[in-house]
Order: C-alpha cells, then sequence, then structure tokens
C-alpha cells in the first residue's frame, strides 16, 4: 500500500472514479455537487491517491482555506475499507499542510466518522451541519512545524 500526491491527468481520473463510486452512487451526492473548481493538477488542491498492487482505492485532497489546510474528499473504495486506508490518506494529506508550511488543518467529517478523526487528534468545534443531505461537523486538529 502507498499514498502518492498526484501529478499526472491519468492518476487524477482514477481518483474521480473513487469518488464518483463512494459520493455520487454509494452516498447519492449529485454528480454536479461533488466536482468543483479545485479538481485540477495545477493551482489550490494537492491531490493524494492511495493504491493496493498498483490498484487505486483512495484518495483525499488539500487546499488551504483561511490559513487551514482543509482536507477534502477523503474516500475509499467499500472493499479496501477497514485496512488503515484512512489513517494513510489522512497523514498524506497532513504532510501537505506541513511541506506548505500550514499548522492547522481541519475537515467537515460526516458524523459517523467523528471517532475515526478523534482517534487522529481532531477535536469537533461545530454542532452537526448538512452537507448534500449529510450529517457533518467541523473538526480541526494543530501540530508543531519542525
Amino acid at each position: 500500500m502507498k499514498s502518492n500526491k498526484i501529478t499526472s491527468q491519468e492518476d487524477l481520473k482514477k481518483a474521480f472514479a473513487i469518488r464518483e463510486e463512494v459520493f455520487v452512487k454509494e452516498q447519492g451526492v449529485p454528480l454536479e455537487d461533488e466536482f468543483d473548481q479545485f479538481d485540477t493538477l495545477s493551482g489550490d488542491c494537492q491531490h493524494i491517491l492511495v493504491l493496493i498492487d498498483n490498484v487505486a482505492v483512495g484518495t483525499g485532497r488539500l487546499r488551504v482555506v483561511d490559513e487551514f489546510g482543509k482536507l477534502e474528499r477523503i474516500c475509499i473504495l467499500p472493499p479496501y475499507r477497514k485496512l488503515g486506508l484512512g489513517k494513510v490518506i489522512v497523514k498524506a494529506l497532513e504532510d501537505v499542510a506541513k511541506e506548505l508550511k500550514v499548522s492547522k488543518v481541519k475537515l467537515h467529517g460526516q458524523t459517523h466518522a467523528e471517532g475515526f478523526y478523534t482517534g487522529l487528534g481532531y477535536k469537533t468545534t461545530s454542532d452537526i451541519f448538512m452537507e448534500d443531505g449529510i450529517p457533518h461537523i467541523l473538526m480541526t486538529k494543530e501540530f508543531t512545524l519542525i
């Protein structure tokens, strides 16, 4: 298992396919809401792809918003869940934030994943709110830059 920053259009398409499978097909997020102006190789987002035996199975992205690294679009294909890949994706995105000299990160976590993120050092900092019909909470974490 390995995680890589996405640097090719081919890998970005693999990430999009994972997101479409998880968010659009599985969770019912409208296709037009899933993809946005940040889904490019150049610009404000860094995308991560996780591979197992050269098969793309998970993804996430990070962009800087109001001095925070914002972790977004974290997802894993259903057959590969419960293998620790979520931790791999979050750590890779946190490493990107550190490379960008950002010491605070945040995310809109689905409420069912709150315990997962708490276990990685995130704190819940909001009440429940809805995004695309799914309950979420704002979670944040700070770390020291070396």
